[in-house]
């Protein structure tokens, strides 16, 4: 097991834990923008592979989730958790100046992820965007029509094809297991908008990753975005069968070979 540290950063709406999987001397860096309602400690076998070739990787539990601040789930505006994720590059890089910086974001953390390279793009040697909630997605729409929205949690079974990886979402303490609530609905249709209106990444190396059997963001939408996302250079890869956390699926290792393989020819060019 790879060796974990913790640091505290003031982030916009409170203090911010983020986790660290060291490299004394590493090739890149990465960062991690976990999903909503997890934590970035969901993370830990990515994070031990990207060690494995090269990598430290650093990633917060944003506003809300896990063990950082806020009231729980609860996001008035995702400007704030893009603003959270820079504070973390900057402390990353103060460990480790003049090494290049890759970006992961898995399905709340691809918007955030997206909209962080629209920003911060020209600091950022690559992008992987996993299950990314961004282009039409239509969730917030269906539950903004309501009166009050509906106590229904996320299905553990619709993570993956993996039973175990469901039984432990269903037991781990930092996961929300609860409702949505408006204001991040809201929060999520605005940075939608927001991501669908800011254009392309232009020449950052951008790899897709997604299940073709994930119904909580169903593959359709995000093609959408991601066709108003990519710019030069972007790499698909679409695993059949695979539901919304490809990382945790029963093909993972083949998953995370595609990741290892493009960041290779990412950082030899």
């Amino acid at each position: 097991m790879t060796d974990t540290r913790e640091h505290a950063l003031a982030g916009r709406r409170g203090s911010i834990v983020v986790s660290e999987w060291p490299n004394p001397r590493p090739r890149f860096l990465t960062l991690v923008a976990h999903g909503y309602g997890e934590h970035v400690g969901r993370y830990a076998e990515v994070a031990q592979v990207l060690v494995g070739r090269g990598a430290a990787v650093f990633g917060p539990d944003h506003l809300g989730h896990g063990r950082s601040d806020g009231e729980r789930v609860a996001i008035g505006d995702f400007e704030d958790v893009v603003a959270d994720l820079h504070a973390v590059a900057g402390l990353a890089r103060t460990a480790h100046p003049d090494v290049p910086l890759v970006l992961l974001g898995h399905s709340m953390g691809g918007l955030v992820a997206a909209r962080y390279a629209q920003l911060h793009g020209d600091e950022l040697a690559a992008l992987v965007l996993s299950g990314p909630v961004i282009g039409d997605w239509e969730l917030p729409r269906r539950l903004l029509a309501r009166e009050e929205i509906p106590d229904t949690p996320i299905s553990p079974a619709a993570l993956s094809r993996d039973p175990e990886v469901g039984a432990a979402y269903a037991r781990d303490p930092l996961v929300w297991h609860g409702a949505m609530k408006r204001p991040t609905v809201e929060a999520f249709a605005r940075m939608l908008d927001t991501v669908s209106r800011s254009g392309a990444v232009g020449r950052l190396p951008l790899l897709w990753l997604h299940g073709d059997d994930d119904r909580l963001v169903p593959l359709a939408g995000s093609r959408v975005g991601i066709e108003e996302l990519r710019g030069k250079d972007m790499t698909e890869r679409v695993y059949a069968g695979a539901r919304h956390e490809v990382f945790h699926e029963t093909n993972k290792a083949e998953v995370l070979a595609d990741l290892i393989r493009f960041l290779d020819g990412v950082l030899t060019h």
